[in-house]
């Protein structure tokens, strides 16, 4: 295990520290295939044990130091490369992305990868209440929901804040993100898409049957009124309330 100096504060550096965690990683990236992309490898807790997959790695560090002590240590088919991952150029075929997101800058990151567009599936330790919210633990935030149909988020486990050097002042969260195969929504539709969802989350009204009518073309509400009829929710449905697949079927049926 490496050790570690003091992580610099304008980085967010909390090195994961905790061997079990670090396994559970690599064996998530172990059921995936292609290349590697890791950001933010510190000293290498990951970077070393992802080595015995036998697979590519580009590991992308923004601290110098942590850079320059890592590149005489890999092994050959790993680099390193000095950069921001926020204006890292990702590569133009398929790959697999892993990392432990700095927790200040989560969101960021992740608004990052999902623009992106030719990895697989990705593998990031992030703050907990983040990965909670992606994976709509307690029901869909406006931004899943908007990536909902190009991806699916699995919320893998809860970190406790002790296994981080420097501990931090929250837990962190363990997120899988895979890009579906067949999208629920044509990709050509994703920005229709993504302003429909905003205009429902944002609509006025006390749960959808008062918020749709408001979003919806006239000619289109009877079959959405029918549609929520039919799904039968236990109480007044609300837009964190609905799933991938009926978002998808409600936009279809709304805005064909």
């Amino acid at each position: 295990m490496p050790t570690y100096r003091a992580g610099r504060h304008e980085f967010g550096q909390n090195f994961l520290t905790d061997r079990r965690v670090i396994a559970t990683m690599v064996d998530l990236v172990r059921r995936t295939c292609g290349p590697i992309i890791e950001f933010g490898p510190g000293r290498g807790a990951l970077t070393f044990p992802l080595q015995c997959l036998g697979r590519p790695i580009t590991a992308v560090e923004i601290d110098e130091a942590h850079a320059r002590h890592l590149r005489p240590r890999v092994a050959a088919d790993t680099t390193i490369v000095r950069g921001d991952f926020l204006r890292y150029r990702l590569p133009q075929h398929p790959h697999v992305l892993v990392g432990n997101l700095p927790f200040e800058l989560t969101t960021a990151v992740l608004r990052r990868i999902l623009h992106a567009p030719t990895w697989q599936q990705a593998v990031l330790m992030t703050q907990w209440e983040v990965a909670r919210r992606r994976a709509a633990v307690g029901g869909a935030t406006m931004m899943t929901a908007q990536w909902w149909p190009w991806f699916e988020f699995s919320l893998v486990e809860r970190v406790p804040a002790a296994a981080f050097t420097p501990r931090p002042s929250v837990d962190g969260g363990l997120l899988t993100i895979r890009r579906r195969e067949h999208p629920l929504v044509p990709c050509a539709q994703q920005k229709r898409y993504k302003a429909f969802v905003h205009a429902v989350f944002t609509g006025t009204g006390h749960g959808l049957p008062q918020i749709l009518p408001r979003v919806v073309p006239s000619h289109r509400r009877g079959q959405v009124r029918r549609w929520l009829d039919g799904q039968r929710f236990r109480r007044r449905p609300l837009p964190r309330d609905l799933s991938s697949a009926q978002w998808a079927e409600l936009f279809t049926l709304a805005m064909k």
